[in-house]
């Protein structure tokens, strides 16, 4: 890979789910010394570190730090953990996982219980209100250590796969990443450039709309993974949305949004221009950071770059090693090449 894989390794495997993004928001902190002018926390959590240039105009680069996760919400008298969501999972994919409980004192490993299939009935459904977590632990110790509220999330290691890159997280911390990487590239801009890192993305894009009305940009542009359905249960080629491998999806629409036109032709200009490998995006469903800027504290232009992705919202998320990079250097090049002259008017 040519980028910081051990970085971006920290960035998955560290926990942070809505509302509780505390030690990836330190992690954010560090990388963005020596890089951003100004660095500043808002209440919610969202960290922005500011670059500034030579001109008034104002952009702002957004990649949410926040990853689906669980709360506890009750323990069994057996000792047994009982969950409610942050973010939405399938819970076909949740037996038999590993997960970490983020107690106020510690860490605690347990695992997601599964019926053995010798004596599980077929007809059976499952759901989340199904799910309980084992500790291994007596369940008077659980009272002791394990509180209501306490919170959880997978456990899983980032490895590279061949050509790709595959763990938990990766929604949305590669473009997380990408974003991180692009502001150590990025120097003596012509316009303000804000990074963000904002929170609660999966609970309803909440992080970024208050950062519209702080910041009040002149341009907006969001980081999101999206979808890359180019496997072989899909059929219709029309289905995969992105392909791995193919380069930076540059974003036309998702259920929030449909960004500005100018703005996405810009950006397929400046990839065309600098030979970096790029595929159109328009994705049917899902939300992203794009739409929280649009028309927040007044309508704004927006665009947004995406990161295909197979297998969203499980613990092997993967992405292609070349479309990362694809991602950082169209989103380096679009802010390098931004003057505050462009017209992004309709």
């Amino acid at each position: 890979m040519d980028f910081d894989f051990d970085l971006l390794a920290e960035l998955t495997e560290t926990s942070g789910v809505p509302g509780y993004e505390d030690r990836v928001r330190d992690i954010v902190r560090r990388e963005f010394e020596g890089v951003a002018d100004s660095v500043h926390t808002d209440a919610m959590g969202n960290v922005v570190g500011t670059v500034a240039g030579s001109s008034d105009y104002e952009v702002v680069v957004a990649a949410h730090m926040d990853e689906i996760g669980f709360m506890v919400r009750h323990i069994t008298d057996e000792g047994f953990l009982e969950i409610d969501t942050l973010g939405g999972w399938d819970p076909d994919v949740l037996r038999a996982q590993r997960v970490s409980v983020h107690t106020e004192e510690e860490d605690l490993t347990g695992v997601i219980g599964s019926v053995p299939t010798h004596i599980k009935d077929d007809d059976e459904e499952f759901s989340v209100e199904d799910v309980y977590i084992d500790l291994g632990l007596p369940a008077e110790e659980v009272e002791e250590r394990v509180a209501v509220g306490d919170l959880v999330s997978m456990d899983q290691t980032t490895v590279e796969m061949g050509d790709q890159i595959t763990g938990k997280a990766l929604d949305d911390r590669v473009c997380l990443f990408a974003m991180l990487e692009a502001a150590k590239r990025v120097s003596d801009p012509d316009v303000t450039i804000h990074f963000c890192a904002t929170v609660q993305e999966e609970l309803g894009v909440r992080g970024a709309p208050a950062l519209g009305v702080d910041l009040d940009p002149d341009l907006a542009v969001a980081l999101d993974v999206t979808v890359a359905n180019d496997l072989p249960s899909v059929e219709d080629e029309g289905d995969y949305v992105t392909e791995l491998g193919e380069g930076a999806a540059i974003k036309l629409k998702d259920s929030s949004v449909v960004t500005t036109p100018k703005v996405h032709r810009r950006m397929r200009s400046v990839a065309e221009e600098r030979d970096v490998p790029h595929q159109m995006e328009v994705l049917p469903s899902g939300a992203t950071d794009t739409s929280g800027f649009q028309n927040t504290h007044g309508a704004k232009p927006v665009g947004a770059i995406s990161v295909p992705t197979r297998y969203l919202h499980t613990v092997t998320e993967t992405v292609h090693g070349e479309d990362v990079s694809a991602t950082i250097d169209l989103l380096t090049a679009f802010l390098e090449t931004e003057t505050g002259d462009h017209d992004y008017s309709l």
